[in-house]
């Protein structure tokens, strides 16, 4: 009886011990699913513990890792930790995929089962493919990613698994953000995927100390076992791409945006707040107002003004090679070419250069009853034409095709690297951020 009574509390002092730490628990009772040698004992490495020191720390965790070094595994047992030794905790784990969710919940159910029976004490209410349930309250869910994903929920841990390949992670992160408000806790983690995004953006900021994530950076030589003959044989037959984005952590080499970071992240230092707003829906912004010896250049974009797309105009100042106002919005082509006349009007009557096919003919044709003069013409002759001829609009503007498509981008690429115009648009660098070949 008394050898009884000893194991009980034997048993007991243990559960307490393992509440109070994960890694303990993780290396004493815990298992994990070898792809080749089936269930072993979990021994965490240094940079495993490491992380989830850091989860216990801080509220908000971003991991920008290296392929296969464990990081799922330690989560899901970090997860599997917190609803088993703690009461009422709603874990919420955001997948790519149904099938990546369902993998994620798989590896809780593996891990539960390896730990002893008398370590379990809630039971389990629960059990299914995408939810594990229990009757302490806590449970852990994990679904795939779609746009109001988890909103509804109140949540005491949020996991986000490979969030720089999660379709609209923007718009994801402003509705999930909220659910985390009563004291809930985050761990987004991925590999790289290019510069631009969300999940960008919040590493950015947090290596700078401008947002609440604590940034964790785990190349592929964190792992004990791996050195220099391992990476080697690893990326024979691998690209730069794939070197960068599975191994090296790379945002700029392992993604195909336009331009090169360094040219990005150029333009993220000019960004300034415009000094004036007007027009529909305040979307012109301004940041320099007309000199009367300047001389300017309209550019215009545009769209049907109902659909996914925006119309946009630039106003450029042709001197000091400034964009001194912008317009970002959806407006129809007769109203957009409204805008565009008063734009120019208090630009000096600035050279309008609009694009001519589509539903840029119609703002040419709106612009041309507007008896809006300066535009912008390929030839002179055209010009002659137009001013003192037969009024032929077809010359006007630019056309967008195959064929121009590749000179407009190749001479964008070519002032942006070589500093020849200066942005301050925050909404422009966000265009150019995710911009991809």
């Amino acid at each position: 009886m008394a050898s009884t009574r000893n194991n009980k509390q034997a048993q007991i002092k243990e559960i307490i011990k393992c509440g109070k730490d994960p890694t303990y628990f993780f290396n004493k009772y815990v298992k994990i699913q070898h792809p080749t040698r089936g269930a072993i004992p979990f021994k965490t490495y240094d940079f495993q513990d490491n992380c989830v020191n850091d989860f216990r720390k801080n509220r908000f965790n971003i991991v920008l890792k290296s392929r296969q070094l464990g990081l799922s595994t330690i989560t899901a047992a970090y997860a599997m930790w917190m609803v088993l030794f703690h009461k009422d905790k709603n874990v919420l784990i955001i997948a790519t995929k149904l099938a990546v969710a369902q993998n994620f919940i798989k590896k809780c159910k593996f891990l539960l089962s390896s730990c002893p029976r008398w370590l379990i004490l809630p039971q389990i209410v629960k059990n299914n493919s995408q939810a594990l349930e229990f009757n302490n309250g806590s449970q852990i869910k994990a679904i795939p990613t779609s746009d109001d994903a988890g909103r509804s929920e109140a949540l005491s841990l949020l996991i986000v698994d490979e969030a720089a390949f999660v379709r609209n992670f923007d718009t994801l992160w402003t509705g999930l953000y909220p659910t985390l408000s009563t004291g809930g806790e985050a761990i987004v983690l991925s590999t790289p995927n290019g510069v631009g995004g969300q999940y960008y953006d919040l590493w950015v900021y947090a290596e700078k100390g401008e947002n609440i994530f604590n940034p964790i950076k785990l190349t592929w030589d964190v792992h004990p076992d791996r050195g220099a003959q391992w990476f080697e044989d690893e990326t024979k037959n691998m690209t730069q791409k794939q070197i960068a984005q599975e191994l090296l952590c790379d945002f700029a080499a392992s993604g195909e945006t336009f331009l090169r970071v360094e040219d990005i992240e150029y333009i993220r230092d000019w960004i300034s707040t415009p000094i004036d707003r007007w027009g529909p829906d305040m979307g012109v912004w301004v940041w320099d107002y007309p000199l009367t010896e300047k001389k300017y250049v309209i550019s215009a974009d545009v769209s049907r003004g109902d659909a996914g797309d925006y119309s946009t105009f630039h106003v450029i100042d042709t001197e000091a090679s400034h964009i001194v106002a912008e317009y970002q919005g959806k407006l129809p082509p007769d109203r957009f070419a409204q805008l565009l006349a008063e734009a120019g009007k208090r630009y000096n009557n600035a050279l309008m250069c609009p694009e001519n096919n589509s539903y840029g003919y119609a703002v040419i044709m709106k612009l041309k009853e507007l008896d809006y003069r300066n535009m912008y013409f390929q030839k002179d002759n055209d010009r002659y034409n137009y001013l003192y001829g037969n009024k032929d609009i077809s010359k006007i503007g630019f056309q967008t095709n195959a064929k121009t498509r590749t000179q407009i981008l190749t001479k964008l690429e070519e002032v942006l690297r070589t500093r020849q115009v200066k942005i301050r648009s925050s909404r422009l660098y966000e265009e150019l951020k995710t911009f991809v070949w």
